[in-house]
């Protein structure tokens, strides 16, 4: 878990390539902690957080579902969703995400399994699904500037102009800068 947290530290201060080979050696360290007791549900969670860090997709696919046989972990439930959404295999990456807000509604990546259900429903053109994911995402977490910006577009496409508006305003406060968002203001202000 401390080499993890090392990557994610090292990550967010723009560091990518030492961020990458700290979770490479957090993956590691869960191999050898398997090896050792395969039922540890610990291991194998911050084994496949690492691997999605690292795009390691289809790995962290496969060993999720191996920890899914110990235990339904939310946290490896979670990760499973991500894993599969970055395949592009939307309707697993739903129905993962789904129980895991059915299962931990009060749980630690809540809104992200949000933001990711309302992507999945933005992709499928089911605007108004993805506006109901993404407004439960941005309740929970109204400070990331994306997922104001992704709301407006589903309400947007939905029909929704006022709605859209005020998704798009609060992602150029959050983000001045957010020329796509603007973009988005500019076309639905009414």
């Amino acid at each position: 878990l401390k080499l993890y947290r090392n990557g994610r530290d090292l990550e967010s201060a723009g560091r990518v390539e030492d961020a990458k080979a700290s979770y490479g050696q957090a993956v590691e360290v869960c191999k050898q902690e398997l090896a050792d007791n395969p039922n540890n549900v610990e291991a194998y969670t911050i084994y496949g957080w690492a691997l999605v860090r690292t795009a390691r997709y289809q790995e962290a696919v496969t060993v999720c579902s191996e920890a899914l046989k110990i235990r339904r972990d939310v946290r490896i439930i979670e990760t499973i969703g991500e894993g599969y959404f970055y395949l592009s295999n939307y309707k697993e990456a739903l129905k993962y995400m789904q129980e895991y807000i059915d299962t931990a509604p009060r749980g630690e990546r809540i809104s992200t399994a949000y933001f990711f259900s309302g992507e999945i429903y933005r992709l499928a053109k089911q605007y108004s699904h993805a506006d109901i994911a993404y407004s439960a995402a941005v309740y929970l977490e109204p400070s990331i500037s994306l997922w104001w910006y992704r709301l407006g577009g589903a309400r947007e496409n939905a029909g929704d102009k006022k709605g859209a508006q005020d998704a798009y305003q609060r992602a150029v406060k959050l983000r001045p800068d957010y020329k796509e968002a603007a973009d988005g203001l500019n076309r639905v202000r009414t």
